[in-house]
């Protein structure tokens, strides 16, 4: 049995969904097992579901976990507590990882391209602590989850007990379908379908940097069903450890986007440019591109989806608003 944590969540659904499609049997742990988010993963079997305040008695009461995908976390880049944020994306990973560890069980966790930061350093995901302690996020999720990386490493190199494969995944900006739970935290897809169908305009962000012109800014946007796939193969090729990028290697700049979702539609592009919010002012990153080398060399050779084949799936195929189709 292979536990997803987080498993009603945007990721961790999709996940779960592909697990089951490949006829692996699942568990989820959750604190939203019940409303809009069971929708996410309603038809794929899941043979447990565990409240995730009761995770640890339910673990220490098993010997069937085969693998864990904890894709669980605080995840809003603007959430502000950061003791909660601490508490859920580091420690309680911490103890998924020993758990892991002493059980001989496989670890695939998230990361993600928060790490980065601003992006100074560039965006190469070189698991050598000394590359880490380079590393500067700009929100407290991003520093939790580059926390946890360089724990990780710490354990790696002082060659404490480990789980017998652990794989970091620095997730970019990833889009698709169950993701109509998230909110303002939404992919900017999601966000802006329902009032493009509507006949409004899509609204971008105004630069406030002189390199980038307005819509210019970009991004390595990944659809969630790649992130799935490759969360699959891992559990498949266990010899693979480590920490990972996962975009497409591919930036995109916004208008991009925008062009590709009105052609989804069969509109003629209407783009509405608004200043940006105070809350994202020295926390907005203008530039993502994963550097993919390293996954590849580890021996995933699948392509990742276009975002044009991207968006014309998720605008053609998921008229929910992003809910579970």
């Amino acid at each position: 049995m292979i536990l997803v944590t987080g498993g009603t969540g945007f990721i961790g659904s999709n996940i779960v969904a592909a697990l089951a499609a490949r006829g692996r049997e699942v568990a989820v742990c959750d604190r939203h097992l019940d409303g809009p988010r069971a929708g996410n993963i309603e038809g794929c079997g899941v043979v447990h579901r565990v409240h995730a305040d009761d995770l640890g008695a339910w673990l220490d009461g098993r010997d069937d976990i085969e693998a864990v995908v904890h894709m669980g976390a605080v995840s809003a880049t603007t959430e502000t507590d950061a003791d909660l944020i601490f508490r859920t994306n580091v420690w309680l990973s911490l103890d998924l990882w020993d758990r892991c560890a002493r059980r001989g069980a496989p670890l695939i966790y998230a990361s993600s391209a928060q790490v980065y930061g601003d992006g100074a350093q560039g965006f190469d995901d070189d698991p050598a602590q000394a590359a880490m302690a380079r590393l500067r996020a700009i929100t407290a999720y991003g520093a939790s989850k580059l926390l946890f990386d360089r724990l990780v490493a710490r354990e790696r190199d002082a060659g404490r007990p480990a789980p017998p494969q652990w794989v970091g995944l620095r997730f970019f900006n990833v889009y698709g379908p169950r993701e109509g739970h998230k909110g303002d935290m939404r992919s900017p897809i999601a966000k802006a379908v329902p009032a493009l169908r509507a006949g409004g305009p899509m609204r971008l962000f105004r630069s406030d940097r002189p390199e980038y012109g307005d819509g210019g800014q970009m991004r390595d946007f990944i659809h969630v069903k790649d992130c799935a796939d490759v969360a699959c193969w891992l559990l498949d090729n266990r010899r693979v450890s480590g920490i990972f990028n996962l975009g497409t290697g591919e930036a995109r700049t916004w208008l991009d986007l925008a062009r590709a979702m009105f052609a989804a539609l069969g509109r003629e592009p209407e783009i509405e440019f608004i200043d940006m919010p105070d809350a994202l002012r020295g926390r907005y990153q203008y530039f993502t591109r994963a550097r993919m080398a390293r996954l590849r060399e580890a021996g995933y050779d699948r392509p990742f989806t276009t975002l044009e084949d991207g968006v014309a799936d998720y605008i053609g195929n998921h008229p929910d608003k992003g809910r579970t189709p």
